[in-house]
């Protein structure tokens, strides 16, 4: 069950979580006091540790890709992370107030997004739980809920009116560094998938390569983060590069104006393990266009902190 979120202040909030963080270590442990919800229709935040990590995967990791690497030492600012994926309830939240209509993201199976009222319904489901990740969504749907999400924010915080952001989709090191939660090994909980930790293609647990599971079905991990390894591929920020020779190393999102494809992290339900690890990476297209992908992608979102 998810823990109670504290009612601070926002700007007493955010003065506490520095003041916290200047002396949090990087494998720092759940902490609730670090949960936020700013708005009605915002997701629960969690706030997370600045600190700095290795990104990449050794080239003894089993299932290691050539394109996770090569390692390289990334620094990253205190920010705040979703603490599930965005939800299908909160993705239908979105679409009633925008009347915004992703488009198929797979016109083969013609699975789209239709809202039944009780869900999103799309074969080969009539209806999913309101508490199972949004799926089914390419990077721009993702953006479009974030620039929604940051006009509530707005609504609801007037002193954030004519600034940018502050919600966004997450870095992919800002995403790795969240995933590894102060680790060095595959999986957070450790090199060996085991089994109920996640769901996947061969994770052991009930759900597997067999249907969506809620977004806090399994333990979070030592930064309070459910489900960032399996159940959906969720999109990040960053443009897709074949490898990380160039990449930024203060986590920021490596961008390109010509960028056509875009970074999936974490794996999905009918993923084979070697796709969940915290460096196990992809690049699909902005725009849907690649079913094996688009149909299983969601997102969870982050946010700047002062």
């Amino acid at each position: 069950m998810a823990r109670r979120l504290v009612a601070f202040p926002l700007a007493l909030f955010f003065a506490l979580l520095m003041a916290a963080f200047a002396a949090t270590p990087a494998a720092a442990q759940e902490h609730p006091e670090r949960e936020f919800k700013e708005c009605p229709e915002c997701p629960e935040m969690v706030g997370v540790p600045a600190g700095k990590f290795v990104m990449g995967s050794p080239s003894d990791e089993h299932g290691r890709f050539d394109y996770e690497g090569p390692q390289h030492i990334v620094t990253i600012r205190a920010f705040a992370m979703g603490k599930y994926e965005v939800t299908i309830g909160e993705f239908l939240k979105f679409l009633e107030s925008t009347k915004y209509q992703p488009v198929p993201c797979n016109t083969i199976l013609n699975e789209r997004w239709r809202n039944t009222g009780k869900g999103l319904a799309y074969p080969p489901y009539d209806v999913q739980p309101l508490r199972w990740p949004a799926m089914c969504l390419d990077w721009k749907d993702a953006q479009a809920y974030v620039d929604w999400i940051n006009a509530r924010a707005r609504a609801a915080r007037p002193e954030l009116a004519g600034r940018p952001g502050p919600y966004r989709l997450p870095s992919e090191a800002e995403w790795e560094y969240s995933a590894r939660a102060g680790t060095a090994t595959a999986r957070w909980w450790g090199n060996q998938v085991g089994s109920g930790n996640a769901d996947c293609n061969g994770c052991g647990s009930k759900f597997d390569d067999s249907v969506l599971s809620d977004v806090d079905s399994f333990a979070p991990n030592p930064f309070g983060l459910y489900g960032m390894l399996g159940n959906t591929w969720q999109w990040t920020a960053d443009c897709w590069h074949k490898s990380y020779v160039g990449a930024p190393s203060d986590g920021r999102a490596w961008t390109e104006k010509s960028c056509d494809r875009h970074v999936i992290r974490g794996g999905s339900w009918d993923n084979v393990p070697i796709f969940v690890r915290s460096a196990a990476r992809s690049g699909s297209t902005a725009d849907g266009g690649e079913y094996d992908y688009s149909s299983l992608s969601g997102f969870r979102v982050a946010r700047d902190l002062p």
